[in-house]
Order: structure tokens, then sequence, then C-alpha cells
């Protein structure tokens, strides 16, 4: 975490500032918007030949960014094991994916926090990508696919953050108003079926993906309850690579304390005397004895203080 202190916050509002989930939808819609546009340049590019646009457009620009199950296109391109999850290329696929993700995203920050949310998403995502390859490459009837075989998108990240939520409090309720609340893991039921229903039942490797980033979610929540955060260590890197520019870091060998609250040159307080008739009375013996010169300036001031109330 950046140096400030750490905080729970159990609202996170949608302009709060380190609001992780609103940063992460952000991510994904600017992403989608940006190959739309891109492709729509395609299509005045390509005017004469429109019915080709998509097969080339997915080819020669979205290839470069989704993840291939060939494990040699992989190593060509290895950037895409982190590209892939952010990239959409259908509107209804990425409106369903940030609706969820909203959803249970929200209610994770509620219960944890803005920091597992980022790294769940990102263990989700390679969990998915990981069982997508692997079964490509592992069961026989894949096999014969695997050079056309692709995966993109955020489903398995939202599946992993999904399923965490509700294993993290299985009995939170939503619409607390409808018959005391609906449990959380009838949304997650209804999210689960839906994800899966459009996904066709050929399409076994994108089944595979998504299941595994239900087991990651799974595994992350298992393995925090015994002790072992895995999203620390994610998280302490994305605080060190924000601190690179952050011009109020502290310096190296200077303490929180010492950076942040005494580099003022003035005292954090100015000390002032009660002025007492009992007081008035020392000062002025201590003039008969030794002087006017002898007093301290708070005793001049306090003197000072002292003829304006008539004391």
């Amino acid at each position: 975490m950046p140096y400030t202190e750490r905080q729970y916050r159990q609202r996170i509002s949608l302009g709060q500032s380190g609001n992780n989930l609103v940063m992460l939808i952000a991510i994904c819609l600017i992403v989608f918007v940006g190959f739309a546009f891109m492709k729509a340049v395609w299509y005045f590019r390509f005017s004469d030949a429109k019915d080709q646009v998509p097969a080339l457009f997915s080819k020669n620009v979205l290839g470069l960014f989704t993840l291939p199950a060939d494990t040699g296109s992989l190593f060509h391109k290895p950037w895409v094991i982190i590209t892939h999850m952010f990239v959409h290329d259908n509107v209804w696929k990425v409106f369903a994916n940030m609706l969820w993700l909203w959803t249970f995203g929200y209610i994770l920050q509620d219960l944890t926090g803005n920091r597992k949310l980022i790294p769940l998403f990102i263990y989700g995502s390679l969990g998915g990508a990981i069982a997508f390859i692997l079964a490509y490459n592992m069961l026989p009837s894949l096999a014969p696919l695997k050079a056309q075989a692709v995966v993109a998108g955020a489903s398995a990240g939202v599946m992993a953050i999904a399923v965490a939520t509700t294993l993290m409090s299985p009995g939170y309720r939503i619409f607390p108003l409808i018959a005391g609340g609906i449990p959380l893991w009838v949304l997650t039921a209804i999210y689960v079926l839906s994800d899966l229903a459009t996904v066709s039942i050929s399409d076994t490797g994108i089944l595979i993906n998504h299941l595994a980033g239900a087991v990651t979610g799974f595994l992350f929540i298992y393995f925090m309850k015994m002790g072992y955060d895995w999203s620390e260590w994610m998280s302490n890197f994305f605080d060190w690579i924000t601190n690179l520019f952050n011009p109020d870091k502290p310096r190296k060998n200077r303490t929180i304390k010492e950076e942040l609250f005494y580099k003022s040159s003035s005292a954090p307080y100015k000390r002032t005397m009660n002025v007492t008739p009992q007081r008035v009375d020392e000062i002025l013996d201590k003039i008969n004895q030794q002087g006017y010169s002898s007093l301290t300036p708070e005793e001049k001031e306090l003197l000072q203080r002292a003829s304006k109330e008539d004391l």
C-alpha cells in the first residue's frame, strides 16, 4: 500500500479516489471503444470488401491482443497473456461483463476494501488462460482446433470475482427491502447459469476458460482464509510503481512522520499564558526588584494583555 495510512473504506462511491472498480471498468470500456473505432476505420478503408472486414480485422488487429491456444503463436506475442483479459469485440458481451463486474466488484470492495479486486481479476483471467491453453494442447478432441482457437474478454476474471465474493460472505444479502433481502448466492447462480448459457456447447475451450476462472476465485478465498493472501505482493508491486511517479513520497531513510508532519519551520502551536491577578502581581514584583528589562517576552506579552483587560 502507498505510504499513507491503510484505511478500511466500508462504502466506496463512484467518484471516490482510489476506486479500483471504476478504474478497471474504465480500462475495459476504453479498450473496447478504441477497437470499435479502429474497426470503423477499416470499414471505410476496405469499403469495396465490407464482408471481409470482420475477419481481416480480427486476424490483423485483434489477433495481436487475443490469447491463442497455440503455444507457438503465444511465444511470438507474450504480451497477450495480459492484454487478452481487457479485449472485447462484442458490445453485448462487454456490457454483460461490465454489469456483472460492477455488481460483484462493488460488493467485494465493500467487504475487503480496494486491494483485492484487481489482483483477483488478474488471477482469474490468468487461471482461465492457462486452463484454455492446456485444454487445447492436452485434450485429443480439441488439439486439431488449437491453430484457430483464441480467447479474449474479462469473463474468467469476472467469474473469479463472483465466486470469491460469494465465498467471502455467504450470508450477504442484496435488496434488503424485499423479504429481508436476496442471498448473494442466488445472484451468483443466476450469473453463472446465464454466462454458461451464452457459450456454445461445442465451444469447450471457452467453457473451460470460464470454469477455471471460477476455480481460481475459490482457491483465492480458500488460501486467504488459510492465511495466504495472494493479492499482497501484487498490491505492493502496484504501490511501488505508483510511488515511482509520486513527488510527495517520503525520501529514502526518512520516516513518514518526519516527511509529512515535521516539514514546517514554525512551531506547531503557540503557548499562551492565562492572565490572572496573581500572575500580574508576580510580574510587577519582578519589575520592582530586577527592572523591566529582566522580563521574558512571554511576561511582557502577558503584562500588555493585562493592561488591555484592566487587571
